[in-house]
């Protein structure tokens, strides 16, 4: 996600480009210190919480950070407690059961930073800007999931739900060579997301561009999983920079 979100940021406009990037920030160091279990998470945490809830707050980068963008910004608290849930839920190790569960995890730990982005870029149809911006997170969560199926679950990890894991085979359905099936029906979930969040953003009132070539870069993960034959061999699926620049280049042409 970073090297897209950097990618895509450059076409952010300036006025607004430092407090996207700041945002970025907030939820991504929160979320890596929660990822790789550093001492500090839970109390980073906390702070966030009580930051969301109006309450006095540990003087935390994060909370630091958010009171600089609160002054400029109409910043939904609500959406960074839900964020937090979804901090709690990787930091507790909680089991995903079904896909209602699969999707409230997106929302929480994706959907809250399209919404909150939305609100920073400011858009018209506010309430319809925000659904959409929902769904843009949730689908590109459950890209990352897909992404990092074996990443994950070398760290213990699955983000795949266990209803679905059954319906495939069980456990196994996760395995190299023998996951195209199950990935199949994952990805059509995802880009039935990004398809349903595509008519938001051109209620965006800036960083249109941006956010479709996010999009797109996003969006190619899906292909290029499909390329490499449904998770045929462990690892990622890398969608090459030259490939990348190709669909920031078309994303220019389809906002024209």
């Amino acid at each position: 996600m970073a090297r897209t979100f950097a990618l895509a940021c450059r076409m952010i406009p300036g006025e607004v480009r430092d407090d996207v990037y700041m945002l970025y920030l907030v939820f991504r160091t929160l979320d890596d210190a929660v990822d790789e279990g550093r001492p500090d998470a839970e109390a980073r945490v906390r702070a966030v919480e009580a930051w969301a809830a109006g309450c006095p707050a540990a003087e935390t980068p994060e909370v630091a950070a958010l009171d600089r963008l609160a002054a400029r910004h109409p910043l939904p608290r609500w959406a960074f407690a839900h964020f937090c849930a979804g901090m709690r839920s990787d930091m507790a190790g909680e089991a995903l059961r079904d896909e209602w569960e699969v999707d409230r995890y997106c929302y929480r730990v994706a959907g809250t930073v399209g919404l909150v982005m939305s609100r920073v870029l400011g858009a018209r149809e506010p309430r319809r800007a925000d659904r959409a911006a929902v769904l843009l997170g949730q689908a590109m969560q459950r890209t990352n999931i897909l992404r990092d199926i074996d990443e994950d679950a070398s760290g213990g990890r699955v983000y795949v739900a266990e209803g679905t894991l059954r319906r495939f085979g069980g456990p196994d359905a996760l395995a190299p060579g023998a996951r195209a099936a199950l990935l199949r029906d994952q990805i059509a979930r995802a880009d039935d997301l990004y398809r349903r969040a595509a008519p938001g953003i051109a209620l965006l009132r800036r960083g249109r561009r941006a956010v479709v070539s996010a999009t797109a870069m996003y969006r190619e993960i899906l292909r290029q999983i499909e390329r490499d034959g449904y998770g045929a061999r462990p690892g990622r699926a890398v969608v090459p920079r030259s490939r990348k620049l190709v669909l920031v280049a078309r994303a220019g042409t389809l906002l024209r």
